[in-house]
């Protein structure tokens, strides 16, 4: 009897650490949904109807983050008919795929143990790595929109992009998301500019869903993050949120940095990137862009 006793007590105790090795790495399914016209209604832009007509309508995208006890990977992925070349399974596979310029999709590296974290993408036909880090974004959505300066022969400058007020706001709400206890962030970004004339103050409010249950940091959004992983952030016209999650092994190839990739620091990257516009404001037909542009990153 006490032999059983023991042979039970000894499964027992290996399905017990199979388990505890098995809840430390997977894979976590999300989905984004973006409006165009949406959200440029939430940054205080209204458009003719005739320029909201002309706008991509609502899509979505996959994204997959793959983590283990010691790091983590975030990238696009896409359908696939044959599931068996790894990723999240479900007919979904890794795109293995960057896409350069600003706002672009880029993949995301974590290291657990320093708080590392990597921003991998193609630009130029190289393959550049830029040290990042978990962070609350002061820019906010519009940080980027730039108006006027677009004729050569126009000296005018663009007007220095004054930065929001931030508000944050720790509320009491919770909700479940793929089976975590999730706790809520309000992010306000609040703005004045001028719109029709008027001098405006535009609030556009995010809200971040975070769990501490997983141990571990993460955003998908890695400039929209206060504490935890970030399992949802939603705002008016977007939203990325976790669908699903599948514990299983993840190998540390699927998680590390490709070694090809080149060193490039935000400085460099953002001289890259002013080059790169003003090429384009150059050769366009009239050098005008016909309004502004809106960059919004992942």
């Amino acid at each position: 009897m006490k032999k059983i006793i023991f042979a039970l007590l000894g499964v027992l105790s290996f399905a017990s650490v199979a388990n505890a090795q098995k809840k430390t790495s997977g894979a976590i399914q999300f989905e984004t949904i973006t409006d165009p016209a949406a959200m440029m209604a939430a940054s205080g832009v209204k458009l003719p109807e005739q320029a909201i007509a002309r706008m991509p309508s609502t899509s979505k995208a996959n994204f997959e983050l793959l983590f283990n006890a010691t790091n983590a990977s975030y990238m696009p992925v896409e359908e696939t008919e044959d599931s068996n070349g790894g990723g999240g399974g479900g007919g979904m596979g890794r795109m293995m795929m960057r896409f350069g310029g600003a706002g672009g999709n880029r993949e995301y590296y974590y290291s657990f143990a320093d708080q590392k974290l990597s921003e991998v993408f193609d630009l130029n036909d190289t393959t550049y790595y830029m040290p990042s880090k978990l962070t609350l974004s002061t820019s906010g959505p519009i940080g980027s929109f730039r108006m006027g300066g677009g004729n050569p022969g126009d000296t005018t400058k663009p007007k220095p992009v004054v930065a929001p007020k931030i508000v944050i706001e720790k509320t009491n709400a919770t909700k479940k998301i793929i089976g975590f206890d999730c706790k809520e962030v309000i992010v306000k970004s609040i703005r004045s500019m001028k719109i029709l004339g008027e001098d405006r103050d535009v609030t556009e409010e995010t809200h971040i869903w975070y769990t501490n249950d997983l141990g571990f940091n993460f955003s998908p959004n890695p400039k929209m993050w206060t504490e935890g992983a970030v399992l949802a952030i939603e705002s008016r016209g977007n939203s990325t949120i976790a669908k699903s999650i599948e514990y299983r092994g993840v190998s540390a190839k699927d998680v590390t940095a490709p070694k090809k990739a080149k060193l490039i620091t935000e400085d460099e990257y953002k001289v890259k990137m002013e080059n790169m516009m003003k090429r384009f404001r150059n050769n366009r037909p009239g050098g005008n862009f016909g309004g502004g542009r809106t960059v919004i990153g992942q």
